[in-house]
C-alpha cells in the first residue's frame, strides 16, 4: 500500500491532510508527541471526519496508525523510508523541532538506496513554509547525503477546523470547504483534492490575506466587543463593515499585484465571509487570534498586506486598525498574548511594531498605527 507519513496528529491534521490521504488509498502513519492520540489511532485504526453543514455527512477515515516521535525515533525513520509522501500540520514554528528526525529518515532513505520519489509538503500557515522546513532539514544532514529523489514542494492549505468538543474522540468536526494548492511542474502521484500550479504566490497570498487577514480581524474586533464566536461577531454590523473595508484593502493590493479580476475576487471574498458566518463551527474568537505576536510577524496576515499595499500607494488604514486591535488581545489564557501585553507594558507599543512587526516609528504604517492603538484604547 502506498504511504503517506504525516507529522501532526491534531484536528487539522486529523480532519484535513491525514483525510485526503486516506481517501486517495494510502496508509497514513501521523507522528506527533500526543501519546493518547497515537495509543488511540494504533488501537481504533479509524475516525470519522464530520462535516459542519445541515446534512451533518461524515467520512470514515482508515488505513490509520501513530508513532511518537519521542519515544519511537527509529520507527518514524523506517516509516520515512519506506514513504511516498511526508507532510506537516504543526504550526510553522514547530518546523525546526522536528526537522532532526526527518534529515535522520531522509538520510536512512539514502543510505538504503532507496530510488523512489519522495514528496515533502509543509502544509502550513506560512509563505513557503516548505522551503523553510527544507533549511531545516539541510542544517541538520550531513554533507554527502543525497537527496536528488526528494521533492520539496511549497503547498497553500484551506480549512477551518474549530476547537473540537469530542471528549477523547478521535473524531474531527470541519467546515465542508477545503483547498489544498501544491507548486509543482513535476508529475506528481493524483492526491484526492490536491490542486497543483506551476506557481504558488497568486494562491497563498490571496488564501492567507483574504481567509487568514479575515479571520483575524474577526477574532481581535469580536474579542474587544466581548463577543464569543465569529460568526457572533460577524452579526455585528459594525464589525462586519470592518471586515469588509479589511479586505478592500487586502484585495485591491493582490488585483494589483496579481492582475486579478476584480469582479472574481470579490466573489472570492464574499465566499469566504460566508464560511465565516457557518455558525455549525461554534468557533471561538479565543482561538482565532491566539498566537498574536506571529500573526503579527512582517511577514503574516496583518503586517505584510499593509506594507505591500503602502508600497503600491493603496490604502492600508483599516490594516492599521486591525493590527491595532491584535495589540489589544490581551486574552490571559494565550501564552503569547500574555507576553505580547508584558512587552507593551515594559517598553512601549512602538518598541513592539519594530521588534515583533519590523515597523521603524517613523514609518507611514507604524505611525497610523500607533493613532489607531490609541482611538480603539479609549
Amino acid at each position: 500500500m502506498k504511504q503517506a507519513v504525516h507529522f501532526g496528529a491534531g484536528n487539522i491534521g486529523r480532519g484535513f491532510i491525514g483525510a485526503l490521504f486516506s481517501q486517495s488509498g494510502y496508509h497514513v502513519t501521523f507522528v506527533d508527541i500526543a501519546e493518547g492520540i497515537i495509543n488511540q489511532l494504533n488501537e481504533e485504526k479509524q475516525y470519522k471526519v464530520i462535516l459542519a453543514a445541515d446534512e451533518q455527512e461524515s467520512l470514515i477515515i482508515e488505513n490509520v496508525s501513530g508513532l511518537n516521535n519521542l519515544t519511537q525515533e527509529a520507527e518514524v525513520i523506517e516509516a520515512i523510508k519506506q514513504a511516498d509522501f511526508l507532510t506537516t500540520a504543526i504550526g510553522p514554528n514547530i518546523l525546526p523541532r522536528i526537522a532532526p528526525l526527518m534529515a535522520k529518515g531522509l538520510a536512512a532513505r539514502a543510505e538504503a538506496g532507496i530510488n523512489e520519489k519522495l514528496y515533502v509538503i509543509a502544509c502550513e500557515n506560512q509563505i513557503s513554509a516548505t522551503d523553510l522546513l527544507k533549511g531545516y532539514i539541510l542544517e541538520n544532514l550531513e554533507s554527502g547525503i543525497n537527496l536528488e529523489n526528494v521533492s520539496f514542494l511549497n503547498s497553500a492549505v484551506d480549512r477551518i477546523v474549530p476547537i473540537q468538543n469530542n471528549q477523547g474522540s478521535l473524531d474531527v468536526l470541519v467546515e465542508p470547504y477545503h483547498e489544498w494548492v501544491v507548486e509543482t511542474t513535476e508529475d506528481i502521484p493524483h492526491i484526492e483534492g490536491m490542486k497543483i500550479v506551476p506557481e504558488l504566490a497568486p494562491f497563498i497570498e490571496r488564501k492567507l490575506f483574504t481567509v487568514n487577514t479575515g479571520h483575524a480581524v474577526i477574532a481581535y474586533f469580536g474579542y474587544l466587543a466581548g463577543k464569543e464566536t465569529i460568526d457572533q461577531t460577524l452579526a455585528d454590523g459594525d464589525i462586519f463593515k470592518q471586515v469588509q473595508a479589511t479586505l478592500g484593502e487586502t484585495g485591491a493590493y493582490l488585483i494589483d499585484r496579481y492582475d486579478l479580476n476584480p469582479d472574481e475576487h470579490q466573489k472570492y471574498i464574499d465566499k469566504i465571509i460566508g464560511r465565516f458566518e457557518n455558525a455549525r463551527l461554534n468557533d471561538g474568537v479565543t482561538r482565532v487570534g491566539r498566537s498574536p505576536i506571529r500573526k503579527l510577524g512582517p511577514e503574516d496576515r496583518l503586517v505584510r498586506p499593509a506594507l505591500q499595499a503602502q508600497k503600491a500607494g493603496l490604502s492600508y488604514t483599516n490594516l492599521a486598525k486591525a493590527i491595532a486591535a491584535a495589540l489589544l488581545f490581551d486574552n490571559r489564557e494565550d501564552e503569547e498574548a500574555v507576553k505580547l501585553q508584558e512587552m507593551i507594558q515594559k517598553n512601549g507599543v512602538a518598541n513592539v511594531l519594530k521588534e515583533v512587526c519590523g515597523l521603524e516609528e517613523s514609518g507611514e504604517l507604524a505611525r497610523e498605527i500607533l493613532k489607531q492603538y490609541e482611538a480603539l484604547k479609549k
